[in-house]
């Protein structure tokens, strides 16, 4: 009897490591330690502590998902790993992970090939918390009631990864630091790029968050890799024109830009888009997230009245974000894009605020970009000078 409880413990604790043919053709021992950093630096997982992995069967994310589930062991943590198809930026997360979450997990990972789904019962029917209402149950349990810690990586790569997770992060963390005290302090930020970004916006009352894999207690969350400093400006005051020149999200992925995406902005909104092939897709992915809001209500899948806020927000300016990991550059995958040195990035869509929501998020890079942060007493402060960070 003793010995056959030795042998179920060790299948119940058996890892992909262990059933992994000896030709993988990557080097699993950089993975592993990837892994590890993720897991005992970033998210300093305890021995008994939860942790959820969400993924899908596609070779990179289920690969580095599988790690990360070893890793959680070698930790002592108790992982659980669902798949499911991959999720576009309009797609409803399988109703079993979104039952996950009612578990309270302590750690959560998202290792999706593109989104991790929305919610439709949160989408239809908001969560409340101390006056905040969140639209899917991970932000309700991370940002409401801070029970949970967490990182995401949508779309990344087994090369990507084993490449910018393992930095200095303390170096990383100073960086970002730093940013977000300026832009804490700033009431205006002004960006000009070559590629003929000349962007206003205003920060008053907005306070920055910095992405700097330090996730390490509850209500604490990014991305891996880390490596930005990110702000959502003052609803209705961006003005002037955003040239996207580097990498674009549109619907179903990333695009890099050959032919630059100029998108005039007036009152905090996209007025205008024009380019080549690439405008034409972010257009219609914008066009599709105004046509599925409204849809979406008509259907109960988005509370009374809330769609035409919904479309609306589709052509917001809700983030900019600024580049700080040294591993970083730019590949195609905008989780790696945006944390490239030399770039600034702006979101089309919803915010970080909760005060705007949209069905879409799409990032976009501006390379070597002027960055200036104006204070409430008319000093002002250059942070990066076309694409040098200054005194950072």
């Amino acid at each position: 009897m003793h010995n056959e409880h030795i042998s179920v413990r060790n299948k119940q604790l058996s890892k992909f490591s262990e059933m992994r043919s000896a030709g993988a053709d990557f080097d699993y021992e950089r993975l592993k330690e990837a892994a590890r950093i993720a897991i005992e630096v970033s998210l300093k997982v305890r021995e008994g502590e939860q942790v959820l992995i969400i993924s899908n069967p596609r070779p990179d994310v289920a690969t580095i998902a599988q790690a990360l589930y070893d890793a959680s062991i070698d930790a002592k943590g108790k992982p659980v790993l669902l798949f499911q198809p991959v999720k576009p930026q309009f797609s409803f997360a399988e109703p079993a992970v979104i039952a996950a979450f009612e578990a309270k997990p302590e750690v959560v990972i998202s290792l999706s090939d593109e989104k991790l789904g929305k919610d439709s019962k949160g989408i239809s029917s908001p969560y409340k918390h101390n006056g905040f209402q969140y639209d899917h149950i991970f932000h309700m349990n991370m940002y409401g009631e801070k029970n949970c810690r967490s990182f995401w990586s949508p779309a990344t790569t087994v090369e990507s990864f084993v490449r910018t997770v393992p930095v200095d992060y303390v170096e990383l963390r100073r960086r970002c630091d730093a940013l977000k005290r300026i832009l804490d302090d700033a009431v205006v930020v002004r960006i000009k790029a070559p590629g003929g970004t000349d962007i206003t916006l205003g920060l008053r009352g907005r306070k920055a968050k910095a992405d700097d894999g330090d996730f390490a207690t509850p209500g604490t969350g990014g991305n891996l890799p880390a490596g930005e400093t990110f702000i959502s400006p003052e609803n209705g005051t961006a003005q002037g024109c955003i040239c996207f020149d580097g990498s674009i999200s549109i619907a179903e992925g990333d695009l890099i830009i050959n032919t630059p995406i100029r998108c005039t902005v007036e009152n905090g909104f996209v007025r205008e888009i024009s380019g080549g092939d690439e405008a034409a897709c972010l257009l219609e992915t914008i066009e599709a997230a105004e046509r599925n809001a409204r849809e979406f209500e008509q259907a109960g899948k988005l509370p009374a009245g809330s769609g035409a806020i919904y479309a609306r927000n589709a052509r917001n300016i809700g983030e900019l974000g600024i580049g700080l990991n040294p591993a970083a550059r730019i590949t195609g995958k905008m989780l790696e894009d945006e944390k490239a040195f030399r770039t600034c990035h702006f979101a089309i869509g919803m915010n970080y605020d909760e005060d705007a929501p949209s069905l879409i998020h799409l990032d976009g890079l501006v390379k070597n970009p002027t960055i200036t942060a104006v204070f409430e007493d008319g000093t002002e402060r250059v942070i990066e000078r076309d694409g040098e960070l200054e005194g950072i």
